[in-house]
């Protein structure tokens, strides 16, 4: 087999795995330099880190819905290596890769073969550029520190069951400082948490390694080393009297978002569409799960761990109630176990000297139809392939009309555009779904009085996309038409796909 004559005994080097890894994310993962916009989202956490560096801490500066993990992420890498939309999608890359290799860790700790691991990771990494994964977003984030955790739980696991051996301190440890940051990126990941320890600690007690006393005092410990980042997060706002900010955008606003769910019919719908997107990871999946030929052994522990950890990534998926595609690339990690074996299975079935070519043949092509799937609307649209980019269009037109650093306010469209005009924000409501949108009451402001107050500072420039102005409540709608009216002027526009974006200039 290639994959096993790859990684033999004469080239198993503790970097050749993720090299490899990292090398296939750059390759599925081009066109994710192109564009500067692929999620909305991403921008966000961009637009926070700056500020962050600048001495303006996210939620205060500029507010969120989410911990402040992300841009902690974003400002350490943009620290080292400036704010190229390229550094944060090759950290994108990096985060992919090291996700790809705890799966296969994973894998070759339950005892199966290192092709069935690097079958995983192929999986995982030509899957990752779809439901909008090519953006650095959250998922992409926490997704190596889950991946890992899940690995170490299962190596625990697996050392009980067959060696009758104590969990260790140590990986319990190492895996709540994984979890714990895993949680100031995005709190669905306690699911995921919590089953990772579980597969380290629950077979040990039943084979009467551990006893309640012990299982107790490991609970606690990991409960306090889960919640020790994000309480180090909360004591330093705190130091700067910001504590009730950090509470209100980290806790009780992705309260006030999951209460205002989907309806049963439109979250059905959108985990069909999640579904057929990711269509031939699950129908190789099937045969892992249906009259499995292996119900013993290495690949029966790793049909079990990916069907239990399908289940605890199905209600990471569920919790916010909102069912966005991103949401749904929690599942690709156990998925990506799962359709491993299942292709596996499948070329169990071909005749005698075909079984090897047929996986390699099976695997190659569930990836690159993957890899098909993410680059067609790419190269469909253009942006940055010779057609151009309207985000940084309009940051460039912006850039045109003020000095570095002056007030604008990007109405409805993307935020990254504050960094890539280099101007500073009016408002901390940075997001336009979170103020002038329908998002407006996560915030828990009086957001007309906010946006009168924006409109009262007279920001250098407005940005208006007309595509998504149906969007814009009319009550802010008629408030921002009245002061373009009075006070500005329209200086430029840039063609979009939905409609035109308006720079409007004070005058």
């Amino acid at each position: 087999m290639f994959f096993a004559k790859l990684f033999d005994r004469r080239w198993r080097h503790p970097v050749l795995v993720p090299l490899f890894f990292l090398a296939l994310a750059l390759v599925f993962r081009v066109f994710s330099f192109v564009a500067a916009v692929i999620d909305t989202d991403e921008g966000l956490y961009m637009l926070q880190a700056r500020e962050w560096l600048d001495g303006g801490w996210p939620i205060a500066a500029v507010w969120d819905m989410h911990p402040v993990g992300a841009p902690a992420i974003f400002a350490v890498v943009m620290a080292i290596f400036g704010d190229g939309i390229w550094v944060l999608r090759a950290l994108g890359a990096v985060c992919v890769a090291a996700t790809a290799t705890a799966l296969f860790s994973a894998v070759r700790y339950a005892g199966g073969p290192p092709a069935l691991g690097l079958a995983a990771g192929v999986l995982y990494v030509a899957h990752s550029g779809l439901l909008g994964g090519l953006a650095t977003n959250t998922e992409i984030l926490f997704a190596p520190l889950v991946g890992w955790a899940m690995a170490l739980g299962l190596r625990g696991a697996v050392d009980t069951l067959e060696r009758n051996k104590a969990p260790r301190w140590r990986d319990m440890v190492v895996m709540g400082v994984l979890i714990g940051f895993a949680l100031t990126l995005k709190p669905v990941t306690f699911f995921e948490g919590a089953l990772a320890w579980l597969l380290l600690v629950g077979p040990a007690y039943r084979a009467g390694l551990l006893g309640l006393r012990n299982i107790a005092a490991m609970a606690g410990a990991y409960a306090l080393i889960c919640a020790a980042p994000t309480l180090a997060f909360g004591a330093a706002y705190a130091l700067r009297g910001e504590f009730h900010i950090f509470l209100e955008g980290a806790f009780l606003a992705p309260l006030r978002y999951a209460g205002a769910r989907l309806s049963a019919a439109d979250s059905f719908r959108f985990a069909v569409v999640a579904a057929l997107l990711l269509l031939w990871a699950f129908l190789l999946s099937i045969p892992a799960l249906v009259r499995p030929r292996n119900r013993e052994g290495p690949l029966a522990r790793l049909r079990q761990f990916g069907m239990i950890w399908f289940v605890a990534a199905t209600f990471a998926v569920v919790l916010p109630g909102q069912f966005y595609q991103h949401y749904f690339l929690i599942w690709l990690l156990p998925l990506s176990v799962l359709a491993a074996i299942g292709a596996r299975q499948m070329a169990r079935y071909m005749r005698p000297g075909m079984v090897v070519i047929g996986f390699q043949v099976l695997i190659a092509a569930v990836a690159l139809d993957a890899w098909r799937v993410a680059a067609l609307p790419r190269l469909d649209r253009g942006i940055g392939l010779g057609a151009p980019d309207p985000v940084r269009r309009t940051a460039a037109a912006v850039r045109a009309e003020i000095d570095p650093g002056d007030p604008i306010w990007v109405v409805n469209y993307h935020p990254v555009v504050y960094v890539l005009a280099d101007a500073s924000v009016s408002t901390r409501y940075a997001f336009p779904a979170h103020l002038a949108g329908p998002f407006y009451r996560v915030t828990g402001i009086d957001s007309y009085a906010e946006i009168n107050r924006i409109l009262e500072s007279h920001p250098r420039v407005l940005v208006i996309d007309r595509g998504w102005w149906p969007s814009v409540r009319r009550r802010a709608a008629l408030l921002i038409e009245a002061a373009l009216d009075e006070q500005y002027e329209l200086v430029a526009t840039v063609p979009e796909e939905r409609g035109p974006i308006e720079i409007w200039r004070l005058r």
